[in-house]
Formats: C-alpha cells, sequence, structure tokens
C-alpha cells in the first residue's frame, strides 16, 4: 500500500495555484492576493479628532476649571481650514481635522458642553485624543503582502488605501459528485436498500469552510456512462471535482470503471483508516484535478481533510501540507491496525485530554459530527494506552 505522505506528495505536485484575476473589491473575500498592496497616502491623511470635545491649545489648560470662548464648529468630512488662537475654543467632532494651532483635544465629558463658550473641568496633556497623520500607515508602506488570505480586516484596508481593484487568485471552484445507486436526496422517501445523501452535504461544506466555492452537483447511479455525462457536463465550470463511492474493490464501482480507461486518473490503496481506497488524477484539456474518494462518510471526510484541503490551499496559493497538529493525552485505550495510519475521531478538551469517540467505524457519521478532532495512530503502532501522548488534528 502507498503512505499517506507520499499519496499527498503526489497530489501536491500534480495541484498548481490559480492564476491571478484582477477582481473587483466586493469580489476578493476569501481570495489570496497575488501582489503587495501599499498605501498612496499616509494613513490618517491628516490629523483629526479621536472623541468628540473641543480643540485647544495646552497652554491654556495651565489653570483647572477654565472657559473658553467657542469660536467655530468643526465637523468630519468639513473642507474648511480652521485655526485656534490663544485663549479660544474650536468644538469637534470625532474624525474631524485638526484646526491649525491646536494641540489638543478636551473630550466633552470633561466639559460642561457649552456652544458659545465651554468650562473645561478636568486638564489634558498635549495631544490627547488626536490621531497624528500617518501614525497608523506612511505613504509608500506596503499594507498586505502577496500572499496574504483577504478577509474583512483585508479587504478593509484595501479600501482604506483607495484600491477599488486588485490582482488575487479566486476561491478554486469545486464540483462535487455522490455515486451510489442506493442514495436518495434528503426529503424524499427512502425505499428498501436506499440511505439519503449525505457526503455531497458534507464534502460541498467542507469546501466552502476551508476558502474555495462549492457546487453540489448531487448524485449519479451505477453507471459508468451517467458518471461520464456528469462530468463532462461540469468540466468546463470546475477548477477541481470530488467524487465519492465507486472506488473499492466490488462488483459495481462506476467511478473506477469510468475513469480508469482514461489513463490519467490512478487507483490506489493508501495505508490510512478509514479511507484506504483512493483515486486522484486529472481530466480534460485542462488538466482538471480529480479526488476519487471512497463513500462511506467518515472515509470520505477524514480523505478530505487530508488530501483534498491542502491541494485547495495550494490552489488558492498557500501553502499545502499535512494538516498541523497538537498533543494531547488520550483518557482511553486505543487500538490500530499494523501498517496503516489511523485517523481516530476524539473529543479534545481545554485541558488538553482527548477522548475517542464511541463509535469507530467509517460509517458512523453521528460519530464524526460529535467529534472535534482526529487522533492520529502512527503506522508502526497498534495499541495506545489510556494516558499516553498522541498527535491530535483540530477539526
Amino acid at each position: 500500500m502507498k503512505s499517506v505522505d507520499a499519496h499527498l506528495a503526489e497530489i501536491l505536485a500534480t495541484v498548481r495555484p490559480l492564476a491571478p484575476l484582477e477582481l473587483e473589491l466586493e469580489q476578493t473575500l476569501g481570495t489570496t492576493l497575488a501582489e503587495d498592496v501599499s498605501s498612496p497616502v499616509p494613513l490618517p491623511p491628516f490629523d483629526n479628532s479621536a472623541m468628540d470635545g473641543y480643540a485647544v491649545r495646552v497652554e491654556d489648560l495651565s489653570e483647572i476649571p477654565v472657559t473658553l470662548p467657542v469660536i467655530d464648529d468643526v465637523a468630519a468630512g468639513s473642507l474648511e481650514l480652521r485655526a485656534v488662537g490663544p485663549g479660544h475654543a474650536v468644538r469637534i467632532m470625532t474624525g474631524a481635522p485638526l484646526p491649525a494651532g491646536a494641540d489638543v483635544v478636551v473630550p466633552v465629558e470633561w466639559t460642561d458642553g457649552g456652544t458659545v463658550s465651554v468650562r473645561i473641568d478636568r486638564r489634558a496633556e498635549a495631544g490627547n485624543a488626536i490621531r497624528r497623520a500617518g501614525e497608523d500607515v506612511q505613504t509608500g508602506e506596503i499594507v498586505l503582502k502577496a500572499g496574504t488570505v483577504i478577509g474583512p480586516a483585508q479587504l478593509g484596508i484595501i479600501a482604506g488605501v483607495g484600491r477599488r481593484r486588485v490582482w488575487a487568485r479566486p476561491r478554486p471552484r469545486v464540483v462535487v459528485i455522490s455515486t451510489g445507486a442506493e442514495l436518495v436526496e434528503p426529503g424524499g422517501p427512502l425505499q428498501p436498500g436506499q440511505i439519503w445523501d449525505s457526503n455531497s452535504y458534507t464534502l460541498t461544506a467542507a469546501v466552502r469552510e476551508v476558502g474555495a466555492e462549492g457546487f453540489r452537483a448531487g448524485s449519479v447511479g451505477d453507471d459508468p456512462g451517467m458518471l461520464l455525462d456528469r462530468l463532462d457536463t461540469h468540466l468546463m465550470r470546475a477548477d477541481a471535482i470530488i467524487t465519492s463511492g465507486g472506488v473499492s474493490m466490488g462488483a459495481y464501482e462506476p467511478v473506477k470503471e469510468a475513469l480508469s480507461p482514461l489513463g490519467t486518473v490512478r487507483f490506489e490503496k493508501v495505508a490510512m483508516q478509514p479511507g484506504m481506497p483512493q483515486g486522484f488524477g486529472v481530466l480534460g484539456d485542462d488538466q482538471v484535478p480529480i479526488f476519487a474518494l471512497p463513500g462511506n462518510p467518515v472515509s470520505s471526510f477524514v480523505s478530505f481533510m487530508l488530501f483534498v484541503r491542502p491541494a485547495l490551499d495550494r490552489m488558492r496559493g498557500l501553502p499545502g501540507g499535512m494538516p498541523e497538529t497538537v498533543t494531547a493525552r488520550t483518557t482511553g485505550p486505543l487500538r490500530s491496525p499494523s501498517g496503516r495510519r489511523s485517523y481516530l475521531r476524539g473529543v479534545l478538551a481545554a485541558d488538553g485530554t482527548v477522548s475517542p469517540a464511541h463509535g469507530q467505524g467509517s460509517h458512523q457519521l453521528a460519530a464524526l459530527a460529535s467529534a472535534n478532532a482526529l487522533i492520529v495512530v502512527p503506522e508502526d503502532v497498534t495499541e495506545v494506552e489510556a494516558g499516553a501522548s498522541v498527535e491530535v488534528v483540530r477539526l
């Protein structure tokens, strides 16, 4: 059998980062920057007030309390130039430009709130409640580097430096297809021998959760021709395709039957549990990666975490590799078959312990749903005692 690491290495050697596109700002959430973004101006671009209050000269606050005449108001967005002379005050709002001559803003809470004159009851030091030009970003400073994933805060700073468009790698478009004559859409009635399709929903959600665009293409039966037609329909819209089921050693394995003759998809046994049968390759002139995952729900999800997620990271322009692990102490004994790396479902607690889930079968989706971690048992270990240290992948 092929090792987990070797299978992932082959996948990462095949997939490539998506080509950058110039995207409108509203389209960039979840994409990966393909350029450095710098600011053409200082941020803030001018000295401004951090609070509602009064702009004054600090020398006029030598004796407290003090009453000063209010000679003007200045609001945020004001384009007029204002100045404060000795012995005067200007009422100022948050974000408004600081009048010339002022070197302190006294918060309105420290005053009587007057509009003609103001009594200041508390002394403020020079620079109080003033945001200086350039204290956040200097002119020409890089605010985001290429390779940064754009979240809400990153999108905000791109807008904040005046950019309407940026070059970024788009979120991969991933089509998800389940196979099996036994599958029925949730909400429909079950006939004897049928089950509701959960894999296409689970995997599509997993795709979206890791920052790609997931498109659920439903399920197909055990006819290889129907599967090829479905793949052909969606190939033009896909940067990657995921199938589940139809890759084992049984008599009705439509994915293997349909794709093996193409010569671009390999089906192998990977030394892991769950998820031993795996398929991977490329389709079409554009060499679209296809991940043929096993059909058991836990097997397909674990396979996604180990193989598909790193590949999608690589396609997004991010480093791809095995999921990061943390060390924990298992609260119960563990067993694993010799020669396979096991990924057991567990619940990781705040105290650094991990409890194995009740129900480790590859079909037991409820146990997976109650877990928040995968406990890793290496290939050369068959038994782990309670209290031993183990590596854990957070879910």
